[in-house]
């Protein structure tokens, strides 16, 4: 199986909605764990690399993309 590809402040979207009804989260750390952050009601939450590329289904907006569209702009 392919890895998924994802980085640090990416906004990912999980497979399963979080209790508040969005499924949107933000990657704020990243390691052997890693810890992302709802979108929605900003409660973060710590799982294994492992549980997480499971639980992820698609990355829905790229940091990298971000920082090239607003770094040029002055």
């Amino acid at each position: 199986m392919e890895r998924k590809q994802f980085d640090l402040g990416d906004i990912v979207q999980m497979k399963k909605p979080h209790p508040c009804g969005t499924n949107e989260w933000e990657v704020i750390r990243m390691g052997m764990d890693i810890r992302i952050k709802c979108v929605h009601c900003k409660h973060s939450v710590l799982i294994p690399r492992l549980e997480f590329e499971k639980k992820m289904k698609k990355v829905l907006r790229s940091a990298a993309a971000g920082d090239a569209e607003s770094g040029g702009a002055s």
